[in-house]
């Protein structure tokens, strides 16, 4: 058996298992679209840890349970008379064929970035001509991930740097702005200029093709092992981080850094 066939042999027996499940199991049967949302999203977090530490027997744990989830959702639907299992594959089948068409019709593209722009263009056209370009953008999403894909998405209409070294005078020009309301001790214009810098900073990483999340990601946990060092030495030299100076936990600190 090849692996598609088996791909859908197992998809098969997935969807039986979840059939009884929610004629049999009393935790199951509760379960509504609801209830399950702030699991979803626990995975979905388990699942970027996963592909963040490499780990492909994580990342494959993972995509189960993710796929435990959509198929849950889809039987819920079912048994609303909202929709089922097929119609979802068809309609992410239907869609993903309608916008590759440089793949399933004749339109060329010279590049990735025209691919984007054609994708955005499509959208618009599913819409009887209308939709607004970040309509697709989830309020729910966290703030760096929101403003990169904000930023994404209005590039793929046109509307971006013409050459990415020109981000670097507006960063500079909103911590000048920064400072200012700083000076002038003015806390609600101090956290507004205080969220362009981090507009500018996170638009610098996506035009140098750097993931933000996954950059600030990385200094956590380099600052926590850095920091775990440091409490580890203290403790094994018998001194609290209470009774020591700045200067002196900075000593401890470049040790850390060399550590790394």
């Amino acid at each position: 058996m090849n692996d598609k066939n088996k791909s859908l042999e197992e998809f098969n027996r997935l969807l039986n298992i979840i059939d009884e499940l929610r004629v049999k199991c009393p935790w199951d049967m509760k379960q509504t679209n609801e209830s399950l949302r702030k699991l979803t999203i626990e995975e979905t977090y388990e699942l970027a840890d996963a592909i963040f530490s490499g780990s492909d027997e994580g990342i494959k744990n993972e995509l189960g349970d993710l796929m435990l989830h959509i198929v849950f959702y889809a039987k819920i639907g079912s048994e609303k008379g909202a929709f089922t299992m097929a119609d979802v594959l068809d309609g992410i089948n239907t869609k993903l064929t309608y916008r590759h068409p440089h793949v399933f019709g004749d339109v060329k593209v010279t590049g990735a970035s025209q691919v984007e722009e054609n994708w955005e263009q499509l959208k618009i056209k599913e819409n009887n001509g209308y939709k607004p370009v970040l309509s697709g953008v989830p309020s729910s999403l966290p703030a760096i991930v929101k403003a990169n894909r904000i930023q994404e998405k209005v590039r793929g209409v046109g509307f971006d740097w013409e050459k990415r070294e020109q981000i670097w005078n507006k960063v500079l020009e909103e911590i000048t702005e920064l400072k200012e309301e700083i000076k002038n001790r003015n806390a609600e214009a101090i956290e507004s200029e205080l969220g362009d810098v981090l507009f500018s900073i996170i638009n610098a990483s996506r035009l140098y093709g750097i993931d933000p999340e996954a950059a600030l990601e990385k200094t956590n946990r380099k600052f926590i092992k850095r920091f775990n060092y440091l409490e580890k030495e203290t403790l094994t030299k018998g001194v609290s981080l209470h009774d020591m100076s700045l200067d002196e936990m900075n000593v401890i600190w470049e040790e850390a850094k060399k550590e790394d």
